[in-house]
């Protein structure tokens, strides 16, 4: 059996900002101090970033202002051109390319959605979606037809001849997925593109992401520097500070076992049912049990499931993704996890 190729491999991924961020590089042989960069007139925007993301895979990187999160996005996408390393996108080494091979790997396979919405005011929703697959010389009526099936996909239907101005903030967001997935991209970049919202459409809009991906299966880059966010969102996290990735891990490993001080600050509040899933602390199944009709998935997270498993009066069958029973779950024990024993350790 051979391994699936990662969709994005970075290796070694530095960007300086300065002068001549290269040969400040070279003459410290690639050990970056931050505080020594700064003093001679350079800023640190990545700092050796490796690492790699599987097809379908939904990688959330998150830091605060200033950790490099969003310049990380703009090397691997290249908006920004990396020091030095290598950046690899499907085994295809996406430093070397120039001009127009660049331009249409970005166009066929890179699909970006930011913070600012960057709709065109002076088209429609439809004629908004429509725009980039016009620049890919794809026709009207062919471009259209994308279009509408976009607008059906995130919801919209029905303001197709809508302006940007007489659409809601969650409204105009929704444009800018919808465009970004008219083009069809295998990669999608998403930088900071719900933090704008008010709270509550940003829920609604974090649920609708989940949707789109359960059904589209894209290999995603989402930056965040809200950590609820990315706990909901990600397979995997990379938490960044000053430029280096602290940890990239599974979100469940990330609050059970931070790695360094810096990461444990974000995740000593996190509730462990936000991020345990029930197989975690599941019970063996044995022919004793006297189990309720209702069953629970092994990959539910606790937190989403746990009223209704406090519902039942006996334990409740886990189950896989084939349906066979794997465990059970009492309702006793996720009243300790919630409220016990588990709840401060």
């Amino acid at each position: 059996m051979t391994l699936e190729k990662p969709v994005i491999k970075c290796e070694s991924v530095y960007k300086i900002f300065g002068s001549n961020p290269e040969k400040m590089l070279e003459n410290n042989s690639g050990n970056v101090d931050p505080k020594a960069f700064q003093e001679e007139g350079y800023i640190v925007g990545v700092n050796n970033a490796s690492f790699e993301v599987s097809k379908g895979e939904i990688l959330v990187v998150m830091g605060l202002s200033g950790s490099g999160k969003s310049t990380l996005l703009r090397c691997i996408s290249r908006l920004t051109e990396a020091t030095a390393g290598k950046i690899y996108i499907d085994g295809q080494d996406l430093l070397s390319l120039k001009g127009k091979e660049l331009i249409e790997l970005r166009r066929n396979k890179m699909g970006m959605v930011f913070q600012s919405f960057a709709l065109l005011p002076h088209k429609t929703v439809l004629e908004n979606i429509a725009f980039p697959l016009q620049i890919k010389g794809i026709k009207t009526n062919e471009s259209v037809s994308k279009a509408l099936e976009m607008v059906k996909l995130v919801g919209l239907e029905g303001r197709e001849n809508y302006f940007p101005r007489e659409l809601s903030g969650g409204q105009q967001q929704r444009v800018g997925i919808a465009r970004s997935l008219a083009v069809e991209p295998d990669i999608w970049f998403l930088d900071e593109p719900f933090s704008a919202l008010d709270p509550l459409i940003r829920k609604e809009m974090q649920d609708e992401f989940l949707r789109l991906q359960s059904s589209l299966k894209k290999t995603i880059l989402f930056v965040t520097h809200d950590f609820d966010e990315a706990l909901k969102l990600a397979d995997r996290i990379a938490i960044m500070k000053d430029g280096i990735i602290e940890q990239l891990d599974t979100p469940a490993n990330i609050v059970l076992s931070p790695a360094t001080e810096y990461v444990k600050k974000f995740t000593q509040e996190v509730p462990r049912e936000k991020v345990l899933k029930i197989e975690s602390v599941m019970d063996e199944k044995n022919d004793k049990n006297n189990l309720s009709d209702f069953t629970v998935s092994k990959d539910a997270i606790i937190e989403t499931v746990a009223e209704k498993i406090l519902g039942q009066e006996k334990s409740v069958s886990v189950v896989d993704n084939n349906n066979n029973t794997v465990g059970v779950i009492n309702p006793a024990k996720i009243i300790r996890i919630l409220f016990g024993e588990n709840k401060s350790e």
